[in-house]
């Protein structure tokens, strides 16, 4: 699917979380101007400038608002997206999915129905983010035969059984 298939589709995620340190500012600003192309909803988190601050304190209140539905998805950001990804996967219901390329943020997607989107803003370009996070946005899951579904289940599963929810 390439630029063009993506304008043609239409996205029905009326709720996004976004948030950032400031490894990932200055992209978290250019993804929110394509938010708005696309006509994504979204909730920007912070920071509001890129002064230096922790992932932590980020990462945890958009995880927090997608784990108890307040936003159907989140976006985090730091400089190699590892930190924000660790704090994120800590909230019973989200599957944060850190994703490098298009395929990456594809998968997340199909096979594991992943809810929040992480990125590093060291690590990729805007051109590769934007692509990136559009195949995320578009991307639904796919669950033929069960399989992944019945893989997510046991994750539930865990969740319950270690009382996190």
């Amino acid at each position: 699917m390439d630029s063009k298939d993506y304008m043609e589709k239409q996205t029905d995620i009326r709720r996004v979380a976004i948030g950032s340190d400031h490894g990932g500012w200055e992209l978290k600003e250019h993804l929110k101007k394509i938010l708005k192309e696309q006509g994504v909803h979204f909730e920007d988190f912070g920071p509001s400038t890129p002064e230096r601050c922790d992932y932590p304190a980020i990462g945890i209140q958009v995880a927090q608002a997608v784990s108890q539905g307040k936003m159907e998805r989140g976006i985090l950001l730091c400089g190699t997206g590892i930190g924000m990804s660790m704090v994120a996967n800590k909230f019973p219901g989200v599957r944060a999915a850190l994703c490098h390329d298009i395929y990456t943020a594809r998968m997340s997607r199909e096979h594991n129905n992943a809810n929040i989107l992480v990125l590093g803003g060291r690590i990729l370009g805007k051109g590769l983010a934007e692509e990136i996070l559009k195949t995320w946005l578009y991307t639904e899951f796919s669950d033929t035969g069960g399989r992944h579904e019945r893989r997510l289940s046991q994750i539930s599963n865990l969740e319950n059984e270690l009382g996190l929810v």
